[in-house]
């Protein structure tokens, strides 16, 4: 039997990506009266980083926050592999992270003048 033009193709594994979005004020964004913005650690899956960050700008407009940049960590094999400590819990949410397609913001640290 001929294998079909999907099947054909592999499908690439997800990974999940670790990210540091800085995000700026806006109208019903949920941080602090007096920040004037925020930082945020992201575990986003995809199939490569750009999907990764692409998926995670794109959730967090839909939660009215206002993305401005965004700096890419890594994978946890790339980040253990650099020497980074990563405790358990952390290694759960971004193991939750690929399990279900998703991107979770693990941490906000508001920014205040």
């Amino acid at each position: 039997m001929a294998a079909t033009e999907g099947e054909a193709k592999a499908k690439r594994p997800q990974k999940v990506y670790s990210l540091i979005v800085e995000v700026g004020r806006k109208e019903g964004d949920g941080l602090p009266d007096k920040a004037t913005g925020a930082a945020l650690l992201c575990y986003a899956s995809g199939v490569d980083e750009a999907e990764a960050v692409r998926e995670t700008v794109a959730i967090l407009k839909e939660a009215d926050l206002s993305p401005l940049e965004v700096q890419g960590l890594g994978t946890l094999e790339e980040r253990l592999k650099a020497g980074e400590e990563i405790d358990e819990a952390e290694q759960a949410l971004m193991k939750r992270a690929l399990e279900e397609n998703s991107v979770f913001v693990a941490e906000m640290t508001p920014f205040f003048d």
